[in-house]
């Protein structure tokens, strides 16, 4: 077999091509909502620059070959923001961008909530809120057993946090001393009913990792510096004590009228005006 790159971790990237990155998710995330009329922009908005440092500076990842063993595992606890993931994925070489055209179409591979058995560089399939958390320290777990250093990555929402199956993974990570479990909290302040307070309140969010013997920080998580920064900073997978990043984001950021509404946008469609102003106002940002 020829030997694929592998793109390592803490790999150089310009921080302003990072900050475009991110904008760049926000674009195509509402050209693919456009062409599929389906889709989820303001939860994706909140997490767009979170993503774009795992994928082209954190995440230790062979593109060419998205089931090599040794990768670093990503997982999606809030499912719903698969569309900002496809363009990443298809960029990176996880499988033909020609697949971006179809997205949210019947038999797609790629629809609103990733699938593990028909979207190569899914780690595991989501749409209920709660479970990746578990399945990411079963990840861990397993890299233990297999004597292999990756990492496993796994981004909830804080409304997700109010899943009581969150709290028993929270807690099986550090009995089990699993340093190579990582999980990143994109702390937008919502909820699918509303502000996360109001449902159920889940903060102070890092003090709770700390009470179940995690490391914490707490970052804003549109300061792609400090997404950097924090994740540089991990300590060796090999190491006993999991890391709960928490994310101070924004929902709708990149978009003024979503950032000033951002339930009305959770889930929804722009009209063709809207559509015309938001990506306006991004690329402005991109010129």
């Amino acid at each position: 077999m020829t030997e694929l790159e592998v793109l390592e971790r803490s790999r150089p990237a310009d921080l302003d091509d990072l900050r475009r990155r991110a904008d760049w998710v926000r674009q195509r995330t509402i050209q693919l909502i456009d062409g599929a009329g389906l889709g989820h922009y303001s939860s994706t908005f909140s997490c767009a620059e979170i993503l774009a440092v795992l994928y082209y500076h954190t995440l230790r990842l062979r593109p060419g070959q998205p089931d090599w063993p040794d990768r670093d595992r990503f997982l999606l606890g809030k499912g719903h923001v698969a569309v900002g993931l496809w363009p990443i994925l298809a960029d990176l070489g996880c499988f033909p961008a020609e697949w971006l055209d179809r997205f949210g179409t019947l038999g797609s591979p790629l629809n609103d909530h990733p699938n593990m058995r028909t979207a190569p560089g899914v780690d595991f399939s989501s749409g209920s809120l709660g479970h990746n958390l578990s399945v990411g320290v079963g990840m861990g777990l397993a890299a233990r057993l297999q004597a292999r250093d990756f990492r496993t990555f796994v981004l909830t929402g804080d409304g997700e946090l109010q899943e009581g199956q969150v709290w028993e993974a929270v807690m099986a990570a550090s009995h089990y001393e699993l340093g190579n479990v990582v999980a990143i909290v994109d702390a937008n302040g919502f909820s699918g009913g509303g502000p996360t307070s109001q449902a159920m309140n889940i903060e102070p969010i890092a003090a709770r990792f700390e009470a179940f013997g995690w490391l914490t920080a707490e970052v804003d998580g549109h300061d792609v510096a400090a997404l950097v920064d924090v994740l540089d900073e991990l300590p060796a997978p090999e190491s006993g004590v999991p890391t709960c990043i928490v994310a101070r984001t924004r929902k709708g950021r990149g978009v003024a009228m979503m950032e000033q509404a951002p339930q009305a946008w959770h889930l929804g469609l722009l009209t063709p005006e809207q559509r015309d102003a938001a990506l306006r106002e991004i690329s402005e940002r991109l010129r």
